[in-house]
């Protein structure tokens, strides 16, 4: 196994069917991972010549993916331990290691590690990487995070199953939850749009995914748009409360409003939100936080990076309850406000 060769050259194009960000090549008995950079032309190559045994992550989502191919066993640490929400991993005496600015150096080199697996919040290599290489840590930066369709992030299965020498169960799994969530994608009901308000101001900024984002994506595959969503982008842009109003007394659902579990939290979140169109309606609002564990963790972000077929099969009820049927009460990542 050699460690990530950093490259600057053009981007390969991937074999991937959805993902953007990495391609698996294999010659003979070796497998390489090519992991490509968002911002730059920068390529990370891994050659694997065996499966890994000791795996660091550093995203919960990367756990989910292990986790999802029966390869949990191969981790030793992750970050930030109370927010995983995989139950079996805390009885594995798993170590937490800290965080991005915070890392436990001295425990990283006493697990000795195959690898440490971790992300770029920008898609700009984190600085903290520079230091584990430099003390011998082997470190792959992925970009899950920023892959746009549904799928692409369920495909990083397939990464984990080069790692841990599982491909042909990451496979399975892959093409499991793609053909589900392309089957239920096309049953939709597409004869009309439910138009969704989405998230609660963040801070001072009230943010709105791009036509083009994650968000948007699912929305769209259930049969929904979200109001203010800029075509042709997938960065989310930021509008002004009284926007965000604007949107709400066209909307027929209110999506993910932060914390809230109940109408009233919402209500006395902010003194213009009773009289939001949802609100002042009566019109359904759902938020993805049934699976938050008690450290303040959300299974959405974990494992519904890879189960993405059941966070559509969510949208898809919820958007039905929107044109009028009934409330979608057997979610599961979803509550009814």
């Amino acid at each position: 196994l050699s460690g990530c060769i950093h490259e600057s050259k053009t981007i390969m194009s991937s074999s991937q069917e959805y993902a953007e960000y990495f391609d698996i090549v294999t010659q003979d008995s070796t497998t390489a991972i090519i992991v490509t950079y968002p911002s730059s032309q920068q390529v990370d190559t891994l050659r694997v010549n065996s499966p890994m045994a000791r795996l660091i992550c550093m995203s919960s989502s990367h756990v989910a993916a292990l986790s999802a191919i029966g390869a949990d066993k191969h981790i030793i640490a992750v970050s930030g331990l109370k927010y995983i929400s995989d139950q079996d991993l805390k009885h594995n005496d798993v170590k937490d290691i800290g965080y991005d600015a915070a890392l436990d150096y001295e425990a990283i080199l006493e697990l000795q590690p195959d690898l440490l697996v971790t992300y770029a919040v920008f898609g700009a290599e984190p600085a903290y990487v520079s230091k584990l290489r430099s003390l011998g840590v082997r470190t792959l930066v992925l970009h899950d995070h920023l892959e746009q369709h549904p799928l692409a992030r369920t495909e990083y299965v397939r990464l984990f199953g080069a790692l841990t020498g599982r491909m042909e169960v990451a496979d399975s799994v892959y093409h499991d939850v793609r053909d589900r969530y392309l089957e239920l994608s096309a049953n939709v009901d597409r004869t009309t749009k439910v138009k969704v308000l989405i998230n609660v101001p963040y801070g001072d900024a009230w943010y709105i995914p791009g036509r083009e984002g994650y968000m948007s994506q699912l929305v769209r595959d259930a049969g929904g748009e979200i109001l203010g969503a800029v075509p042709g982008e997938s960065a989310s842009s930021v509008v002004s409360l009284e926007q965000a109003y604007e949107y709400s007394l066209e909307a027929d659902l209110w999506l993910n409003p932060g914390p809230c579990r109940t109408r009233e939290e919402l209500a006395a979140a902010h003194h213009m939100f009773p009289h939001f169109g949802p609100m002042a309606k009566g019109l359904p609002i759902y938020n993805n936080i049934r699976c938050v564990n008690e450290g303040g963790g959300n299974d959405f972000w974990e494992s519904g990076a890879v189960r993405p077929d059941l966070i559509l099969e969510d949208l898809i009820s919820i958007m039905n309850h929107a044109r009028g049927g009934e409330k979608a009460d057997s979610l599961y990542y979803h509550v009814g406000l």
